[in-house]
């Protein structure tokens, strides 16, 4: 879902963190994409599943016939601190966790074998999608992520795109997370901490802070601990028994760099896939064998 007017906050108060650049600017760069993200939007627009389909195949086209090299990565079992905001999704749309998770599984492995069969890179993350792209783009197994949601910035994702599927000029927005520290003053955590304040999927947030004021408080006392010292609890009321220490520990650390060095070697085909010995990280998912990136 995102980090809430995150993106907002960015255009106010670190414009320069974001450029404008045209699909073509990607030639030859290989990008990580967060398939639900995907799968959702044909879904929602294309009900039928041959026609949503039919549109990620046209989308995959579209980024080969632009040398853009895409790796599609899927969800695994969602964080525990996710699973309360997914069931509350899953209710508000009708139906149960379990139906949820049969219907995405079903789904799932169709949209997996067309892009099997188109040649195209599948990874398999241990739990959330857009966490595992972070942990490639931080590692250089690809140049960026491309995502609708804020998330992969939070996950420490040094390039984040959105509109990678637009064809206008000058609609691309690449956003760089060094930039964005750069010019917000913060570190990596303190950011975190930001997001937390703003509203993320993995725990409540405190009433009444808007983006402006969560940046500022931030910037003033660096932590959510020293944050909540700082405020007034009648006008900014804390949630009861607040899960931010657990929104925090759902941002993953560094892989080591000889994970990532397996990693890119099993995603393109150029060894042996990789386990789950280095901590549970992304996993290419093969269905049989290794698939290679297409050209």
């Amino acid at each position: 879902m995102g980090i809430t007017k995150l993106s907002d906050l960015i255009r106010a108060d670190a414009p320069d963190s974001i450029s404008y650049k045209e699909i073509g600017d990607y030639n030859g760069k290989i990008i990580a994409l967060d398939t639900s993200i995907i799968v959702n939007q044909f879904r929602s627009a294309l009900p039928n599943l041959n026609l949503s389909l039919l549109g990620v195949f046209y989308r995959t086209l579209t980024f080969l016939e632009h040398d853009i090299k895409p790796v599609f990565v899927f969800d695994g079992d969602p964080p525990e601190q996710k699973r309360a905001v997914l069931e509350k999704r899953a209710q508000n749309a009708g139906w149960s966790g379990a139906q949820r998770s049969h219907t995405l599984s079903s789904k799932t492995q169709e949209f997996l074998r067309l892009l099997q069969l188109l040649g195209v890179p599948c990874v398999q993350a241990p739990g959330d999608a857009e966490a595992c792209c972070a942990q490639m783009v931080r590692g250089g197994v690809v140049d960026a992520v491309a995502s609708e949601d804020m998330d992969t910035l939070a996950f420490g994702g040094m390039i984040l795109l959105r509109q990678l599927n637009a064809k206008k000029v000058s609609e691309v927005m690449e956003f760089s997370l060094t930039k964005l520290l750069e010019t917000l003053q913060l570190t990596q955590k303190e950011f975190v901490d930001l997001c937390i304040l703003l509203g993320c999927d993995y725990c409540d947030k405190i009433t009444g802070l808007g983006p402006s004021r969560a940046l500022k408080l931030i910037q003033q006392h660096r932590t959510i601990e020293d944050v909540m010292l700082n405020i007034n609890r009648k006008t900014h009321p804390v949630p009861l028994g607040w899960q931010y220490q657990a929104a925090r520990e759902a941002v993953p650390g560094p892989a080591p760099e000889k994970h990532f060095k397996e990693e890119k070697g099993a995603v393109f085909g150029t060894s042996p896939e990789t386990d789950s010995r280095h901590g549970g990280e992304c996993k290419a998912q093969t269905g049989g064998e290794t698939p290679t990136a297409a050209a």
